[in-house]
Protein backbone atom coordinates (compact mmCIF):
# COMPACT_ATOMS: atom_id res chain seq x y z
CA UNK A 1 0.00 0.00 0.00
CA UNK A 2 2.63 2.22 0.52
CA UNK A 3 4.23 1.85 -2.94
CA UNK A 4 1.28 3.55 -3.73
CA UNK A 5 1.69 6.81 -2.08
CA UNK A 6 5.46 7.43 -3.39
CA UNK A 7 3.69 8.80 -6.68
CA UNK A 8 1.75 10.88 -4.85
CA UNK A 9 4.97 12.70 -2.48
CA UNK A 10 7.09 12.89 -5.72
CA UNK A 11 3.81 14.80 -7.74
CA UNK A 12 3.45 17.17 -4.64
CA UNK A 13 7.13 18.18 -4.55
CA UNK A 14 9.39 19.63 -1.76
CA UNK A 15 6.70 21.30 0.33
CA UNK A 16 8.41 22.60 3.23
CA UNK A 17 10.66 26.04 2.90
CA UNK A 18 14.08 24.87 3.66
CA UNK A 19 15.99 28.05 5.10
CA UNK A 20 13.33 30.11 6.91
CA UNK A 21 15.73 32.46 7.23
CA UNK A 22 16.53 33.81 3.81
CA UNK A 23 12.95 33.76 2.20
CA UNK A 24 12.60 36.20 -0.99
CA UNK A 25 9.05 37.41 -1.01
CA UNK A 26 7.62 38.56 -4.19
CA UNK A 27 7.32 42.63 -4.44
CA UNK A 28 3.74 42.53 -3.43
CA UNK A 29 4.17 41.57 -0.18
CA UNK A 30 3.53 44.68 2.27
CA UNK A 31 6.77 44.63 4.41
CA UNK A 32 8.94 46.95 6.31
CA UNK A 33 7.69 50.34 4.59
CA UNK A 34 10.74 53.30 3.42
CA UNK A 35 9.46 57.15 3.51
CA UNK A 36 10.93 59.53 1.29
CA UNK A 37 13.37 61.83 2.93
CA UNK A 38 11.57 64.31 0.38
CA UNK A 39 8.49 64.06 1.67
CA UNK A 40 6.60 67.33 2.08
CA UNK A 41 4.19 68.50 4.90
CA UNK A 42 1.63 68.97 2.93
CA UNK A 43 1.75 65.37 1.84
CA UNK A 44 2.53 64.26 5.31
CA UNK A 45 -0.41 66.03 6.44
CA UNK A 46 -2.84 64.13 3.76
CA UNK A 47 -1.71 60.70 4.26
CA UNK A 48 -1.86 60.95 7.58
CA UNK A 49 -5.86 61.90 7.88
CA UNK A 50 -6.00 59.01 5.59
CA UNK A 51 -4.84 56.40 8.52
CA UNK A 52 -7.37 54.47 9.78
CA UNK A 53 -5.41 53.83 13.10
CA UNK A 54 -3.63 57.24 13.28
CA UNK A 55 -0.48 55.05 12.51
CA UNK A 56 1.45 58.21 10.55
CA UNK A 57 2.85 60.94 12.85
CA UNK A 58 3.11 64.30 11.65
CA UNK A 59 6.26 66.54 11.58
CA UNK A 60 8.42 64.68 11.39
CA UNK A 61 6.28 62.33 8.92
CA UNK A 62 6.98 58.33 10.74
CA UNK A 63 5.06 55.04 9.92
CA UNK A 64 4.54 53.32 13.77
CA UNK A 65 4.59 49.74 13.02
CA UNK A 66 3.16 48.77 15.99
CA UNK A 67 -0.16 50.41 14.89
CA UNK A 68 0.05 50.27 10.99
CA UNK A 69 -2.71 47.82 10.01
CA UNK A 70 -0.44 47.56 6.32
CA UNK A 71 -3.47 48.49 4.29
CA UNK A 72 -1.61 50.55 2.10
CA UNK A 73 -3.83 53.43 0.91
CA UNK A 74 -0.71 55.73 1.83
CA UNK A 75 1.40 54.49 -0.74
CA UNK A 76 -1.12 54.68 -3.32
CA UNK A 77 -1.76 57.82 -2.61
CA UNK A 78 2.06 58.95 -2.63
CA UNK A 79 3.80 55.80 -4.84
CA UNK A 80 6.72 57.79 -5.27
CA UNK A 81 6.96 58.91 -1.44
CA UNK A 82 6.04 55.95 0.84
CA UNK A 83 7.13 52.40 -0.54
CA UNK A 84 6.23 48.99 1.22
CA UNK A 85 9.43 46.66 0.72
CA UNK A 86 9.48 42.78 0.53
CA UNK A 87 11.24 43.02 3.58
CA UNK A 88 9.20 40.63 6.22
CA UNK A 89 12.08 40.70 9.33
CA UNK A 90 10.32 43.16 11.04
CA UNK A 91 10.38 41.94 14.68
CA UNK A 92 12.22 44.01 17.45
CA UNK A 93 12.61 43.94 21.23
CA UNK A 94 12.49 47.85 21.28
CA UNK A 95 9.13 49.14 20.79
CA UNK A 96 10.79 52.95 19.93
CA UNK A 97 12.37 50.90 16.48
CA UNK A 98 8.67 50.67 15.42
CA UNK A 99 8.20 54.04 14.28
CA UNK A 100 9.75 54.67 11.00
CA UNK A 101 11.45 57.64 9.66
CA UNK A 102 12.01 59.02 6.15
CA UNK A 103 15.40 58.11 4.71
CA UNK A 104 15.66 54.87 7.15
CA UNK A 105 15.91 51.95 4.74
CA UNK A 106 17.97 50.01 7.32
CA UNK A 107 16.35 46.51 8.34
CA UNK A 108 14.59 46.29 11.80
CA UNK A 109 16.41 43.93 13.79
CA UNK A 110 16.70 43.37 17.75
CA UNK A 111 18.65 44.59 20.60
CA UNK A 112 21.14 42.53 21.80
CA UNK A 113 21.74 44.49 25.00
CA UNK A 114 18.00 44.20 25.79
CA UNK A 115 17.73 40.60 25.83
CA UNK A 116 18.06 39.09 28.98
CA UNK A 117 20.59 36.45 29.58
CA UNK A 118 18.25 33.92 30.36
CA UNK A 119 16.51 33.76 27.44
CA UNK A 120 19.75 32.65 25.31
CA UNK A 121 20.68 30.30 27.85
CA UNK A 122 17.75 28.36 28.60
CA UNK A 123 15.88 28.88 25.20
CA UNK A 124 17.95 28.29 22.32
CA UNK A 125 17.24 24.84 21.73
CA UNK A 126 13.75 24.68 23.13
CA UNK A 127 11.05 27.11 23.52
CA UNK A 128 7.73 26.04 24.36
CA UNK A 129 4.49 29.11 23.81
CA UNK A 130 0.96 29.71 25.16
CA UNK A 131 -0.69 31.45 22.48
CA UNK A 132 -3.31 33.84 23.52
CA UNK A 133 -6.32 35.49 21.89
CA UNK A 134 -7.04 38.52 23.94
CA UNK A 135 -10.04 39.50 21.56
CA UNK A 136 -8.65 39.06 18.39
CA UNK A 137 -10.39 39.02 14.94
CA UNK A 138 -9.00 35.48 14.55
CA UNK A 139 -6.20 36.87 11.51
CA UNK A 140 -3.13 36.61 13.81
CA UNK A 141 -4.10 33.51 15.34
CA UNK A 142 -4.29 31.43 12.11
CA UNK A 143 -1.13 32.78 10.97
CA UNK A 144 0.53 31.59 13.90
CA UNK A 145 -0.76 28.07 13.12
CA UNK A 146 0.23 28.40 10.26
CA UNK A 147 4.14 29.02 11.45
CA UNK A 148 3.96 25.35 12.22
CA UNK A 149 2.18 23.69 9.42
CA UNK A 150 4.26 21.70 6.99
CA UNK A 151 5.48 24.87 4.96
CA UNK A 152 7.23 27.02 7.54
CA UNK A 153 7.58 23.95 10.40
CA UNK A 154 9.17 26.16 13.27
CA UNK A 155 8.67 22.98 15.28
CA UNK A 156 12.19 22.25 13.47
CA UNK A 157 14.05 24.82 16.01
CA UNK A 158 12.45 23.48 19.22
CA UNK A 159 9.71 26.08 18.87
CA UNK A 160 5.69 24.87 19.60
CA UNK A 161 2.83 26.03 20.67
CA UNK A 162 1.22 24.45 24.41
CA UNK A 163 -1.92 23.76 25.40
CA UNK A 164 -1.43 24.56 29.15
CA UNK A 165 0.21 27.56 30.10
CA UNK A 166 2.01 25.18 32.78
CA UNK A 167 4.09 23.86 30.07
CA UNK A 168 5.12 27.08 28.28
CA UNK A 169 7.74 29.32 28.46
CA UNK A 170 6.39 32.26 27.90
CA UNK A 171 2.81 33.63 26.77
CA UNK A 172 2.30 35.16 22.98
CA UNK A 173 -0.48 37.55 23.31
CA UNK A 174 -2.84 38.52 20.15
CA UNK A 175 -5.51 41.00 19.80
CA UNK A 176 -6.12 44.50 21.83
CA UNK A 177 -6.68 42.94 24.84
CA UNK A 178 -10.56 43.18 25.80
CA UNK A 179 -11.76 43.79 29.23
CA UNK A 180 -13.41 40.48 29.19
CA UNK A 181 -10.09 38.53 28.61
CA UNK A 182 -7.84 41.23 30.70
CA UNK A 183 -8.27 38.86 33.96
CA UNK A 184 -7.73 35.90 31.92
CA UNK A 185 -4.85 37.21 30.03
CA UNK A 186 -3.46 37.91 33.83
CA UNK A 187 -4.39 34.33 35.42
CA UNK A 188 -2.70 32.94 31.77
CA UNK A 189 0.44 34.72 33.14
CA UNK A 190 0.64 33.80 36.44
CA UNK A 191 0.33 30.25 35.64
CA UNK A 192 3.91 30.37 33.48
CA UNK A 193 6.87 29.23 35.29
CA UNK A 194 9.90 31.39 35.40
CA UNK A 195 11.62 32.97 33.88
CA UNK A 196 8.80 33.70 30.91
CA UNK A 197 8.55 35.42 28.04
CA UNK A 198 6.31 37.63 26.66
CA UNK A 199 5.20 38.18 23.13
CA UNK A 200 3.28 40.42 21.27
CA UNK A 201 2.04 39.45 17.81
CA UNK A 202 0.49 41.50 15.71
CA UNK A 203 -1.13 45.41 15.31
CA UNK A 204 -4.37 44.79 17.72
CA UNK A 205 -1.48 43.38 20.80
CA UNK A 206 0.65 46.56 19.70
CA UNK A 207 -1.12 48.85 19.30
CA UNK A 208 -4.58 48.37 20.56
CA UNK A 209 -5.94 48.55 17.19
CA UNK A 210 -8.82 50.03 15.55
CA UNK A 211 -10.76 50.44 18.49
CA UNK A 212 -7.92 51.27 21.06
CA UNK A 213 -10.18 53.84 22.50
CA UNK A 214 -13.13 51.91 23.35
CA UNK A 215 -14.36 51.23 26.76
CA UNK A 216 -14.19 47.84 25.84
CA UNK A 217 -10.54 47.97 25.46
CA UNK A 218 -8.58 47.17 28.79
CA UNK A 219 -4.78 46.92 28.48
CA UNK A 220 -3.52 47.87 31.92
CA UNK A 221 -2.06 44.03 31.99
CA UNK A 222 0.82 45.04 29.12
CA UNK A 223 1.84 48.22 31.73
CA UNK A 224 2.49 45.93 34.17
CA UNK A 225 4.93 43.01 32.41
CA UNK A 226 7.82 43.79 30.26
CA UNK A 227 7.25 42.78 26.67
CA UNK A 228 10.17 40.87 25.12
CA UNK A 229 9.36 40.82 21.39
CA UNK A 230 7.14 42.96 19.02
CA UNK A 231 5.96 41.17 15.81
CA UNK A 232 3.92 43.70 13.67
CA UNK A 233 1.80 42.74 11.12
CA UNK A 234 -2.31 42.42 10.63
CA UNK A 235 -1.71 39.94 10.71
CA UNK A 236 1.93 39.00 11.15
CA UNK A 237 3.39 36.68 8.58
CA UNK A 238 4.43 33.32 9.74
CA UNK A 239 7.91 34.63 8.96
CA UNK A 240 7.95 37.56 10.39
CA UNK A 241 6.99 35.21 13.63
CA UNK A 242 9.26 32.87 13.50
CA UNK A 243 12.77 34.74 12.25
CA UNK A 244 11.43 37.18 15.20
CA UNK A 245 11.35 34.50 17.86
CA UNK A 246 14.83 32.82 16.64
CA UNK A 247 16.32 36.57 16.70
CA UNK A 248 15.38 36.50 20.45
CA UNK A 249 16.21 32.75 21.50
CA UNK A 250 20.06 33.46 19.71
CA UNK A 251 19.54 30.85 16.85
CA UNK A 252 22.51 31.23 14.61
CA UNK A 253 21.83 32.96 11.14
Amino acid sequence: MFLREIPILLHHGRQYVPDLRHVELPDTFRGRPVISPDITPEENTMIASLCPVAAIGVQPCSIDLGKCVFCKECGFILPGKIKFTSDYRMATNDRKKLVILPGEEGPLRLDPGKIRDEIHRIFRRSLKLRQVSAGGDNSAEMELNAAGNVNFDMGRFGIEFVASPRHADGIVITGPVTSNMAEALQICYEAIPDPKLVILAGSDAIGGGMFSDSPAINRSFLKQVAIDLFIPGNPPHPLTFINGVLDLIGHEQ
